[in-house]
């Protein structure tokens, strides 16, 4: 049923957005070196993915993520109205997420980040991070180790804060959320439509990497 789908879409994506905001705050709470905040809130955003996605995964596949469903809708696995309806539901599920932890900690309920992201690194950061993410899941799908999935983006998204120079956001509606807290994890509002725009490159080269590879010619080669 379209309704549990898109709750669990909505859901989902509040408690990746919640985890990651209130992880931003909570490190910023308990430490002032960078590298520990940045630990703090990998770790978290980690251990979330892997349940997330693996509990409510079954019922929606666990999109939680624009990025994943456009793909989807490319590859004729969803349908026009319902990656509208997905993309809207984790929009709004971010926002929450990002809303619910601004008020654990204190802060004003939408409180507008002023920490400019921007710059040429940063945005090819984005394009390696979400060109990795949609390979990976593509790929995982097709060799079907659907199980792994979990372990394979929690793992992914994981090493890309660490290796990555905008800290992977990789994700559109997390992006559009995470513009709600003014903290460690947020993001300027007049940042968020290029990191968008990189995302969705990096979504396009991850999936025309997936389909070079899995390519079969004529002669099987």
């Amino acid at each position: 049923m379209l309704r549990k789908r898109l709750f669990a879409e909505y859901l989902g994506t509040a408690t990746i957005v919640a985890t990651v905001v209130g992880s931003g705050i909570m490190a910023t709470n308990l430490s002032t070196d960078v590298g520990l905040q940045l630990l703090i809130n990998t770790v978290a955003t980690v251990f979330t993915l892997y349940i997330a996605i693996t509990l409510l995964g079954p019922i929606s596949g666990a999109h939680f993520n624009p990025l994943v469903s456009v793909v989807e809708l490319f590859r004729k696995n969803l349908s026009v109205t319902d990656t509208f309806y997905f993309i809207i539901a984790q929009i709004l599920g971010g926002c929450s997420g990002a809303i619910i932890a601004n008020l654990m900690f204190e802060h004003p309920a939408i409180d507008p980040s002023q920490r400019i992201r921007e710059g040429a690194h940063l945005w090819l950061g984005e394009v390696v991070a979400s060109a990795g993410l949609l390979f990976i899941i593509l790929l995982a799908v097709k060799q079907g180790i659907d199980k792994k999935i979990p372990r394979l983006v929690a793992a992914w998204i994981g090493a890309a804060y660490f290796f990555t120079s905008s800290t992977s956001f990789a994700n559109p509606a997390v992006t559009i959320a995470r513009s709600l807290s003014d903290s460690f994890s947020g993001i300027d509002i007049s940042s968020v439509p290029a990191f968008i725009l990189f995302q969705f490159i990096g979504a396009a080269l991850g999936f025309s990497a997936f389909t070079f590879i899995t390519h079969k010619s004529k002669s099987g080669k």
